[in-house]
């Protein structure tokens, strides 16, 4: 039931976005994300002219036992090359309150989003792929819910 309200609110925020290109989640079994586990979006770019904005969507439970969130991601085209790859070092408590960063619409779970590209040019149009593995060292990160990729027209 928790699910199917968060997915609603999330059609409804999203339906009235013009800068979306693509936004997509991915929910983790048993509220874990496995080391194993290397979530996948593909998407497409129909104008390389433009320039774009490339986000991470992290939605975590306040059972997330550290303050600090790794992850490494790789942005791919459709044959395979790497065109980016970098480490995604974020807070998502406060180091000393614990006091959770993000947004929260039903109480302990929050959303975060966090700039993985700031107006970047694709080379080409066609499909992408964007790989995500977390970086933490431990084999399940409890509490992590989903993560997601969302890619937008940068703004002037």
């Amino acid at each position: 039931m928790r699910n199917l309200l968060i997915i609603s609110l999330m059609m409804l925020c999203m339906s009235c976005d013009d800068a979306r290109v693509f936004e997509q989640y991915h929910d983790f079994d048993e509220e874990q994300w496995k080391m194993a586990e290397k979530p996948k979006f593909d998407f497409v770019i129909d104008d390389p002219s433009m320039r774009y904005n490339v986000y991470s969507n992290v939605r975590n439970s306040v059972s997330y036992p550290w303050s600090r969130f790794f992850m490494n991601y790789t942005l791919q085209d459709s044959t395979g090359a790497v065109l980016k790859q970098n480490l995604l070092n974020e807070f998502l408590f406060h180091a000393k309150s614990g006091e959770p960063f993000g947004n929260s619409g039903l109480g302990d779970i929050f959303d975060h989003q966090f700039l993985l590209l700031k107006d970047f040019q694709f080379p080409y149009k066609g499909k992408f792929t964007v790989e995500y593995q977390h970086y933490m060292r431990t084999d399940s990160l409890e509490g992590i819910l989903a993560v997601g990729l969302r890619v937008e027209r940068a703004t002037k």
